[in-house]
């Protein structure tokens, strides 16, 4: 079986949270946070040497020791990894069709602006007053779904808190990309995919943690 990005970046969460644990309970006294982001960044320093974790999240881990080593306890990264595993943990692999449409449903009792019904193959500007507001492809929501599953991957361009689409996002089991402001085709907004069987090859956007 084929191992994919979820799993490799769900693993490696998991293990690191559970090694701070452990190396925790070896600990006379607390642990400050300045001590728990020293430990985890030698963690993931030894992890990268020793090729403990698949090679999909290598460039992950690359990238948060050098957070770490520059930010100290600013880096976060127990929070970081607990953020994964409360995004990862449950996102769902069938009937995401059904979960977008949960999604949208739940920006729009939230006031936001919705729109999934014009076709858009050039940049254009949405009129909302800086109302925080989510754009679909007329296109896409018809032939990149089937039913209830995703078939292919759709484009949300969104303008609003990038935190309430991660929440909502993790409410119903679907993970959303990192953004990107380069490709959007509406004025104000970033463009955000979501992809058949949850299947992105980079970190998801997290919510915070409560």
């Amino acid at each position: 079986m084929t191992e994919t990005y979820n799993s490799a970046v769900l693993n490696l969460a998991v293990t690191g949270i559970h090694d701070l644990t452990e190396s925790n309970k070896q600990h006379k006294g607390v642990r400050t946070p300045a001590q728990e982001s020293h430990f985890l960044c030698s963690w993931m320093v030894d992890s990268l040497k020793t090729k403990r974790f698949s090679k999909l999240v290598a460039e992950d881990l690359t990238q948060w020791i050098r957070l770490g080593r520059s930010q100290g306890a600013g880096a976060q990264l127990k929070q970081l990894l607990e953020r994964i595993v409360l995004q990862y943990q449950d996102a769902k692999t069938a009937k995401l069709g059904e979960a977008l449409d949960g999604l949208l449903a739940d920006f729009s009792q939230k006031s936001w602006l919705v729109v999934t019904d014009t076709p858009l193959s050039s940049k254009l500007k949405l009129d909302g007053d800086g109302q925080s507001s989510v754009v679909i492809c007329a296109e896409q929501m018809k032939n990149h779904r089937k039913d209830a599953e995703l078939l292919k991957p759709i484009a949300l361009y969104v303008r609003g808190d990038e935190n309430v689409l991660a929440e909502i996002a993790l409410q119903h089991g679907l993970l959303i990309s990192q953004a990107n402001k380069k490709t959007t085709l509406i004025k104000h907004h970033k463009t955000y995919l979501i992809i058949p069987q949850n299947q992105h090859l980079s970190l998801c956007l997290l919510a915070r943690l409560k």
